[in-house]
C-alpha cells in the first residue's frame, strides 16, 4: 500500500508540473526563453544522469544476461524514435519550432497523453523495484516535465486555443500520468519481469529525449556567456543525480 500511495503522489505532484505554463500569462518572451533554457539544460542532465546513474545499474543488478538490459536500453531508444516519427510528437522548447498547422496542436495533446502514461508506467516500476530508485526517477521525469509543459502551452496557444482553456487541457492531459503509475501498480506486483523490461526501457527513453530533443536546443545558443552557463546547468543536473544515488543508497 506504501508504494502505490508513493506512486500516486508522485504522479500527481508530476502533473501539477503543467500548471506552470500558467506562468507564460505574466513573464515576457524573452525572459520566458532565457528561463527556458535553463530548465532545458538541467532537464538534459537529469535525464541522462537518471539512466547512467540510477535506472541501467539498477537494471543490470536485476538481469543475469547483461547483453538483453543492453539491448532493451536500445529498444526503448528505437520506440521513443518510432513514437516522434508516426506522431510527429516533438517537445517545442520555443513557439516557432511547432508549425502552423491548428490540427498540430491537438496531435500534441495526444502525444503528450501517451507520453504521460509511459511516463506513469516508469515511475511505478521504479518504485516497485526500490522506494529510492522510485524518487530519483520522479525527479529526473518532473524537471523534464516542466520545459516541456511550457513548450506545450505556448503550442497550444500558438494553434489558436484561449490561455484559460490551454491550462485545463494541459492539465487533463497531465492527469494520465496518474492512470500510468496505476496500471504500472498492478502489472509490477504481479510479474518481476515487468520491472526487469521497464527499467532499461526507461533508460532507453530517457537517452533519447535527453539527446534528440533537449541538447539540440542547448548547441543553439552560440552566446559563449549563455553556452557556459548551459553547459555548467547540465554538469549541475548530472551531479545531482550522482549525489542522489550515492547519498540514498
Amino acid at each position: 500500500m506504501f508504494t502505490l500511495l508513493s506512486i500516486i503522489l508522485s504522479a500527481f505532484l508530476i502533473s501539477l508540473g503543467t500548471l506552470v505554463g500558467a506562468i507564460a500569462l505574466i513573464l515576457k518572451q524573452k525572459k520566458l526563453e532565457s528561463i527556458l533554457l535553463i530548465l532545458i539544460s538541467l532537464s538534459a542532465g537529469t535525464l541522462i544522469g537518471g539512466a547512467f546513474f540510477h535506472l541501467i545499474p539498477e537494471a543490470l543488478e536485476r538481469q543475469a544476461n547483461t547483453d538483453v538490459v543492453f539491448w532493451i536500453v536500445l529498444g526503448g531508444f528505437i520506440f521513443f524514435f518510432l513514437m516522434e516519427k508516426i506522431l510527429h510528437w516533438r517537445h517545442c522548447h520555443h513557439r516557432n519550432d511547432c508549425g502552423k498547422h491548428v490540427f498540430f496542436g491537438q496531435l500534441s495533446l495526444v502525444g503528450d497523453g501517451i507520453h504521460n502514461f509511459i511516463d506513469g508506467l516508469l515511475i511505478a516500476a521504479s518504485f516497485a523495484a526500490d522506494f529510492r530508485l522510485g524518487v530519483a526517477t520522479t525527479i529526473a521525469v518532473a524537471l523534464h516535465e516542466i520545459p516541456q509543459e511550457v513548450g506545450d502551452f505556448g503550442l497550444l496557444i500558438y494553434s489558436g486555443y484561449k490561455k484559460t482553456r490551454a491550462i485545463i487541457l494541459n492539465y487533463a492531459i497531465a492527469l494520465t500520468v496518474i492512470l500510468g503509475g496505476i496500471v504500472g501498480y498492478c502489472f509490477s506486483t504481479k510479474a518481476g519481469v515487468f520491472i526487469d523490461l521497464a527499467l532499461p526501457f526507461t533508460a532507453g527513453g530517457f537517452l533519447y529525449i535527453a539527446m534528440s530533443d533537449l541538447i539540440p536546443e542547448i548547441k543553439k545558443e552560440t552566446r559563449s556567456r549563455s553556452s557556459i552557463l548551459t553547459f555548467v546547468i547540465f554538469i549541475l543536473g548530472l551531479v545531482t543525480m550522482y549525489l542522489l544515488k550515492e547519498y540514498t543508497h
